[in-house]
């Protein structure tokens, strides 16, 4: 089988999580229509977080001396679909140009020296693309509000234990990106939690009036994550690693309880709610 097919074939499968070289990275899907058949190309990309609705891309085609065929597609079609293992969604790919495109791949290259080495190796200044999405989505993947809620839970799971190991491994100092990444997360985190407290959770309060005492724990314990997310933004404006780490650690502790208590307090209420 080819090996991109492998790949996307198991990210559809499995929420995003994949093994082989991508395991443990930042993975996604894009598709771009074909700059001369007009057909959909599915291609599995690293990425870098950019704020909530936005990631890069860097089209490095592992140190070809040519750019890879997706990116000749978006520039022909800047429409394109992501896949993020939970979210399906449209998006414009914009190329950065000038001073921007180098302090995108400045930050990327911090974070990971193996960028430049592609750009040398290449002979050519490697193209770093922004997918801004444009549309929310479908679910990807699971179709019970259950699962979903679970698999949006996982990825943020996922995502801080990715920042552990950065901030394990920042040195001296907090990287650019490693700060973006962290204030990424932050915003999305953010906004999961106002989505539960403005929507999700009146929804069930609607049906399960006696559920009241629970959905009050969880909201008090949103308002003790936000102020973690504050503390944690406090601390990377002062870019101690010792101190990111401590709160990056203590934001896993509560948030990790925090997710597990509420799947194991809504899951089957959600699904029995799905059935009616």
């Amino acid at each position: 089988m080819d090996f991109n097919k492998q790949v996307i074939e198991e990210f559809r499968a499995n929420g995003g999580r994949v093994g082989g070289p991508f395991e443990g990275g930042r993975l996604l899907l894009l598709t771009t229509t074909g700059a001369r058949s007009g057909a959909p190309h599915t291609t599995p990309l690293g990425y870098l977080p950019d704020g909530v609705g936005r990631v890069l891309v860097i089209a490095s085609a592992g140190g070809s001396p040519r750019h890879p065929a997706w990116f000749h597609n978006l520039v022909a079609n800047p429409r394109v679909t992501v896949e993020s293992g939970v979210f399906a969604y449209e998006a414009d790919a914009v190329v950065l140009e000038g001073d921007e495109r180098d302090r995108a791949f400045g930050r990327a290259a911090e974070a990971d020296p193996g960028w430049a080495a592609y750009e040398e190796k290449s002979g050519r200044t490697l193209p770093v693309v922004a997918l801004v999405q444009v549309a929310a989505g479908p679910p990807a993947g699971p179709e019970s509000p259950g699962a979903m809620l679970v698999a949006v839970h996982d990825a943020f799971r996922r995502e801080l234990e990715l920042i552990r190991k950065e901030v394990a491994a920042s040195g001296a100092a907090v990287g650019a990106q490693l700060r973006v990444n962290c204030l990424t997360m932050c915003q999305g985190l953010g906004h999961h939690h106002m989505g539960e407290d403005q929507q999700l959770f009146p929804v069930l309060e609607r049906h399960h009036p006696e559920l009241g005492p629970v959905l009050a724990e969880l909201r008090d314990e949103h308002e003790t994550i936000s102020a973690l997310l504050e503390e944690l933004r406090r601390v990377l404006d002062g870019g101690d690693p010792d101190s990111l780490r401590t709160e990056v650690d203590r934001l896993t502790a509560a948030l990790g309880a925090h997710l597990d208590r509420e799947e194991d307090r809504l899951l089957p209420l959600l699904d029995a709610l799905d059935r009616r």
